[in-house]
């Protein structure tokens, strides 16, 4: 296994994530929203993200996979749903990141089905060159090209979660 340098810092990390944030303030100013985090890549990027939001919120969590190592399965499971009622509430949904689109999409169906009054998405990094699928993306923090990246939540094998920085994973051989 092999980390290269940082792809993104830990400074530009931070600025993006207050520059979404108020953004995202502004869009929901006068409104309370129910911020919902997909686990587990986005626990850290959502945990910043929603102490820099300043409207009122609620959080909760899904948690939802289709990766196996560095490879999608295309087979969206979904492990934990939300316990919040979402019926006529603003539902922002915080990802962090989206390259095929598969399992976001089916996350927003989902949510879409149960009658949120609004749902708009946050993802932290988006790496269009692998889209399989239209989505709607409402923020979006960093765009990137395709090299598998670990670190700021994002995993190899549920490792590396916990580097601070965004950096490029190569498996060695």
């Amino acid at each position: 296994m092999v980390i290269g340098k940082p792809l993104l810092t830990v400074e530009q990390i931070q600025k993006k994530v207050k520059e979404l944030a108020a953004i995202i303030s502004e869009d929901y100013e006068g409104k309370e929203i129910l911020a919902v985090g997909i686990l587990r890549g986005a626990f850290i990027f959502f945990s910043d993200l929603v102490r820099h939001i300043q409207v009122p919120m609620n959080i909760d969590f899904i948690i939802a996979s289709s990766y196996i190592k560095i490879q999608t399965s295309g087979d969206i499971k979904i492990h934990a749903d939300l316990r919040e009622d979402i019926k006529a509430k603003h539902v922002l949904l915080i990802e962090d990141i989206v390259d095929s689109g598969l399992t976001l999409k089916y996350i927003q169906e989902m949510l879409l089905a149960r009658n949120p009054a609004s749902l708009r998405t946050c993802t932290f990094l988006d790496k269009k060159s692998r889209r399989k699928t239209e989505l709607k993306l409402d923020y979006i923090g960093f765009e990137i090209p395709d090299f598998y990246i670990v670190g700021y939540g994002l995993d190899y094998d549920n490792k590396f979660r916990n580097l601070p920085y965004i950096s490029v994973f190569k498996e060695s051989t």
